[in-house]
């Protein structure tokens, strides 16, 4: 299984990490690319042109990365990297995930609140259950996800609500599909930088939540 949850696929790209030296899919890691400044700068979507540098999504190896100048040594000349640059990498990543979110739930393939989620864990083919980490621990014990679905609890109800044009949300599910995917992708890597250390949220069996 890869860092998102998704079964490894041998045609993936891989990349290297600078901190590590690990190879692994993109979608453990995160791409940075040095800018026109000689700054470096995040790209989480992969798109900027130019080569890329590649970090594992976790705490750990990013603040690694700044205090011991990597990057320059995967840049192969000096570079800068901008104050705050974990902050800038989680703010990204959490957009990322809101922004997918957002478009799940613009598609019908994603739903708020609790009766409708219980409901719809119940009777359709739902493939992701979202709870706020500020969320009562009690209602959402009475939720499950269904086998071989995925649980991301470590998002506030302030920051499902933007995803879903909502003040707060504590229940969400997602819907089976490429959407479903690529969130829980995302939230693994958001987990990572977010929370160093332990099993991302986003990738744990509901068994053992």
């Amino acid at each position: 299984m890869t860092r998102g949850g998704r079964t490894k696929d041998r045609s993936e790209p891989e990349r290297r990490c600078i901190v590590t030296g690990e190879t692994g899919p993109k979608e453990g890691l995160v791409r940075f690319v040095v800018g026109p400044d000689d700054m470096v700068y995040p790209d989480v979507a992969g798109k900027l042109p130019g080569r890329g540098i590649y970090v594992t999504a976790t705490r750990e190896a990013l603040e690694k990365a700044v205090a011991k100048r990597i990057f320059s040594k995967g840049a192969k000349r000096q570079v800068g990297v901008p104050d705050g640059l974990v902050a800038l990498v989680e703010t990204a990543l959490l957009r990322r995930v809101q922004d997918m979110l957002a478009m799940a739930r613009k598609a019908g393939q994603a739903i708020t609140g609790y009766e409708k989620v219980k409901t719809a864990l119940a009777f359709e083919d739902m493939r992701v259950l979202l709870q706020a980490s500020d969320g009562s621990e009690r209602g959402k014990g009475k939720l499950s996800t269904p086998e071989g679905g995925k649980w991301i609890g470590f998002l506030t109800a302030d920051e499902l609500g933007q995803a879903f044009a909502r003040d707060r949300v504590i229940h969400a599910a997602v819907a089976a599909g490429t959407l479903a995917e690529r969130i829980v992708e995302e939230a693994a890597r958001l987990q990572g930088i977010r929370h160093d250390g332990g099993k991302p949220a986003a990738e744990k069996d509901i068994g053992n939540a």
